[in-house]
């Protein structure tokens, strides 16, 4: 028997915005895009340069009060997610190139040369070149 983790949801204030963002600045790719209501919609990205077997992002609406208090901030501020490159310094130059804050680094620990970077909502992600 095999299990792996398909998709992680992501909380964020709006789809388009969402995808905008995710697709255009840090290079996903959209994966899914269906209209399951007037209100919810069901989108799926994934990196890019991905293996295709590696886990995607739901990028959840939030839809009331209660969501919307964690969306930026759904791991109580500790990094969040890890994305995993080929080639961090394209990609660190891309993020420059973007606007996007980045929190610290890149700086090389024992596992590879990482950098960490807020999303359009405040995430924290690790960008990890591994050695």
């Amino acid at each position: 028997m095999q299990t792996h983790i398909g998709q992680i949801a992501l909380l964020v204030n709006d789809y388009d915005e969402a995808i905008e963002y995710f697709v255009n600045v840090l290079q996903f790719s959209l994966v899914e895009d269906t209209i399951l209501s007037d209100k919810k919609r069901w989108v799926v990205i994934e990196p890019r340069e991905s293996n295709k077997q590696g886990c995607k992002l739901l990028l959840a609406k939030a839809s009331n009060d209660n969501q919307l208090k964690f969306v930026g901030n759904q791991s109580g501020g500790r990094v969040f997610l890890f994305l995993y490159t080929s080639d961090i310094d394209k990609f660190h130059n891309n993020l420059i190139i973007n606007s996007v804050e980045i929190v610290n680094g890149p700086r090389v620990e024992t596992y590879g040369k990482v950098l960490v970077f807020k999303d359009l909502y405040g995430n924290l992600w690790d960008l990890i070149q591994p050695f």
